[in-house]
């Protein structure tokens, strides 16, 4: 959704249809997945990933932090948004172990 200059893109998953997540029980590879997915919505409201001023990062197993870590760290590099990871009981699907909102300000 996009309001001025101000883009939001709610919470995003790696679920397939039919059941499943891409990147099975690889919470790295599901990260991937999401922020890939992220990406894409954010060019549909005219935005990138440069864009991203805040990730909020849901998850079913904080022990796992690192291997999220490391892909959110992959994908946005030297953009550095702010960042912030919760602990959930559970997602939507049991397979997702998951889900990130974005905030994104275009400046041009």
């Amino acid at each position: 959704m996009r309001v001025g200059d101000h883009v939001v893109v709610s919470g995003t998953t790696a679920a397939v249809p039919g059941g499943g997540a891409v990147g099975g029980d690889d919470i790295g590879a599901q990260t991937t997945e999401v922020l890939a997915r992220i990406a894409t919505a954010l060019e549909q409201a005219g935005a990138s990933l440069r864009d991203v001023v805040r990730t909020r990062i849901f998850v079913t197993d904080i022990a796992r932090w690192p291997e999220v870590a490391a892909a959110h760290s992959a994908v946005f590099d030297k953009i550095r948004p702010a960042a912030s990871m919760y602990e959930v009981t559970a997602l939507i699907a049991p397979e997702l172990l998951i889900e990130i909102e974005a905030d994104a300000i275009v400046v041009r």
